[in-house]
């Protein structure tokens, strides 16, 4: 069972002395002038690794105390359709849906509706972004690998869970993709439920030290976790020329905090704008950056993953090329050092953002012509729709399905 906000908690090992260095974020978080966390906030995030998502984790327990067989069903029923179509819903299940279909009070529909539109403006590059810096990067947090590691990530491959990861951000990206019972709000409820049973199935494995790692699937690495797939590959953007002015950023900050809340981060980790985003993100990953023979373990498969992707010709020349391009964008964000401790090439040209500079720069002026805006949002979804069907073949990415033998063994 997750330790709740009343339980008394205790930080584990993994939790350094003092914040450690960020490949690539350092930089950023200078010329917005945030500082590293603070004492109060530094014990703060070391004692969130041992803090859960209560509400998922109490519903997985009744789930399973239940059966499985019987529960599931109804809240499938509930997340497609709404609590109000399960007839006689079992309080548990009722109150879960309620809260979580009931909207904050700061939630701004509009801000949503800009957020995705901008997202899928970014198009192939800020989804480039996502995989060579968040997802790659991430692996730099070697507490959260231990996690991953136990749910056979090795043995299915980088490619599955990153497509897993991308469907769901086009979901949440979507045409009302976050309205309610939108394509987005069940992919980030439905990724909730995932979440609690790996921590639940992961922390009774007998080789799991809780005492070293925390708590599988903690707060900490899940704000860390959710502002860098929906945050970073802003970032990345405007380092690669894709200009976003202010109250797009804001509008991407807000629907970061949305998918947070749904999603099971606590308020004290969702972020109140762009700037703060970061913070959220900078600050997380100065706690759990810590890379270790997991690291390579998970980015080197990673790294040559293209070399195997759904190519219509050429497959063995497009497959070299698009390894060096995607090296070339995950070392122009994490640097040499970042590079060597995950594992690849410490030295390798930023060829590819810098021949997209221009190209962005041009795409940057489009979009603020009559109808840019809807125009680029088209012609990006489609390229990222695209990038997905490259990675997959004519396969469907089903998000969860790399979890799915762990519900039957919680």
């Amino acid at each position: 069972m997750a330790a709740s906000r009343d339980e008394t908690v205790s930080v584990p090992r993994r939790h350094p002395d003092a914040p450690r260095a960020v490949p690539g974020l350092r930089p950023v978080a200078l010329m917005l002038g945030l500082g590293k966390p603070s004492p109060a906030q530094w014990r703060e995030l070391g004692e969130a690794l041992v803090v859960g998502d209560a509400p998922m984790d109490e519903l997985v327990d009744w789930m399973y105390a239940e059966g499985m067989d019987r529960t599931r069903p109804l809240f499938e029923q509930a997340l497609a359709h709404g609590i109000d179509t399960v007839p006689e819903a079992p309080e548990p299940l009722r109150a879960f849906f309620v809260r979580v279909e009931t909207p904050p009070p700061w939630l701004d529909r509009e801000q949503l509706a800009r957020a995705e539109m901008v997202f899928r403006q970014g198009g192939s590059d800020g989804l480039y972004v996502a995989r060579d810096v968040s997802f790659l990067g991430g692996y730099l947090a070697s507490g959260f690998n231990k996690t991953l590691l136990r749910t056979g990530a090795l043995e299915k491959g980088p490619g599955k869970r990153f497509a897993e990861t991308l469907q769901w951000a086009l979901d949440v990206t979507s045409d009302d993709g976050m309205a309610p019972l939108g394509r987005g709000y069940h992919a980030t409820i439905h990724v909730r439920l995932i979440h609690g049973l790996v921590r639940r199935h992961v922390a009774q494995l007998p080789d799991w030290q809780a005492q070293e790692w925390g708590l599988p699937i903690n707060q900490t690495d899940m704000a860390a976790t959710l502002v860098g797939a929906l945050i970073a590959p802003f970032l990345g953007s405007l380092g690669m020329g894709l200009l976003v002015p202010p109250r797009d950023l804001a509008a991407a900050a807000h629907l970061a905090r949305y998918v947070g809340w749904l999603i099971g981060v606590e308020d004290r980790f969702l972020p109140n704008d762009f700037r703060d985003s970061v913070r959220v993100l900078y600050h997380c990953m100065t706690a759990i950056t810590n890379p270790d023979e997991t690291t390579r373990q998970l980015a080197i498969p990673m790294a040559d993953d293209p070399l195997n992707w759904h190519y219509p010709n050429f497959p063995r020349l497009r497959g070299r090329i698009a390894r060096s391009q995607h090296l070339s964008i995950a070392a122009m964000f994490l640097g040499s050092s970042g590079m060597r401790h995950l594992g690849l090439p410490p030295h390798v040209l930023p060829w590819y953002p810098l021949l997209r500079l221009p190209v962005n720069l041009v795409r940057s002026l489009a979009v603020r012509l009559p109808g840019g805006a809807q125009r680029a949002a088209r012609a990006g979804r489609r390229r990222q729709e695209e990038f997905l069907t490259k990675l997959i073949g004519t396969e469907s990415a089903v998000i969860g399905d790399s979890a799915r033998h762990i519900a039957s063994a919680a």
